[in-house]
């Protein structure tokens, strides 16, 4: 269990549920959570989350990371490859098929929250369930704002933090790797999530950009 978000997050989480609950519904809601890996996605998702339900929303939470191709797809470029991350980490197919799609304007609803299991490399398929009308999607993950998933979000945040500061926040979750931006290991990731950003522009086409570099003080800039 995380610990209680700060009262100045507790009261920007409070401020982005209000804006929620006032977007249209077609039937759903869909929201996007996106940044580099170590930005604070799923954190800041799991908490708008529950800040959502106690509200008396039903809120669905998914991650993209439940979407990863096999392995051997993913490296098909070679397992240090940048633009082999950007590209080829996520089914984007089985992402818009089993998630998105249902949950689009005049979607029915029947959808999976994860297809594949990345850390076992194999197949894992959610139990299909059926959301009721109002719903709120919630998605975090990276490279959410890729060409192929524009105009799938109805909402969506792009958290903007420093670079030095998202590696040593992935270094102390997994407990390995660098936290030099600089480091062989880290190339695949840092240079794939910088072509990403100048491909794609996420900060441009997000709703709101958020600045999570002080976890207690979350600003949001735009």
């Amino acid at each position: 269990m995380q610990p209680p978000a700060s009262p100045s997050r507790q009261a920007l989480l409070e401020q982005l549920a209000t804006e929620v609950e006032a977007l249209p519904t077609d039937p759903y809601v869909r929201l996007g959570i996106d940044g580099v890996d170590g930005a604070g996605k799923s954190v800041l998702a799991g908490e708008l989350t529950a800040v959502l339900r106690r509200r008396g929303r039903t809120v669905v939470h998914a991650s993209i990371d439940g979407f990863h191709h096999p392995r051997a797809h993913r490296h098909t470029r070679g397992p240090s490859d940048p633009e082999g991350f950007y590209r080829d980490s996520y089914d984007l197919a089985a992402l818009q098929e089993q998630l998105l799609d249902p949950f689009a304007a005049g979607g029915h609803g029947r959808h999976r929250t994860h297809v594949f299991d990345a850390r076992t490399d194999t197949v894992h398929l959610a139990k299909q369930q059926q959301a009721t009308p109002g719903t709120i999607l919630v998605v975090d993950g990276i490279f959410l704002h890729r060409h192929e998933l524009r105009g799938r979000w109805t909402w969506s945040l792009w958290l903007q933090v420093d670079r030095a500061t998202t590696l040593r926040r992935c270094a102390e979750r997994d407990g390995s790797g660098s936290p030099d931006p600089a480091a062989a290991s880290n190339r695949r990731y840092v240079e794939g999530q910088m072509l990403y950003i100048r491909d794609a522009t996420p900060q441009q086409q997000a709703t709101h950009v958020l600045d999570n570099n002080n976890l207690a003080h979350p600003v949001l800039l735009r």
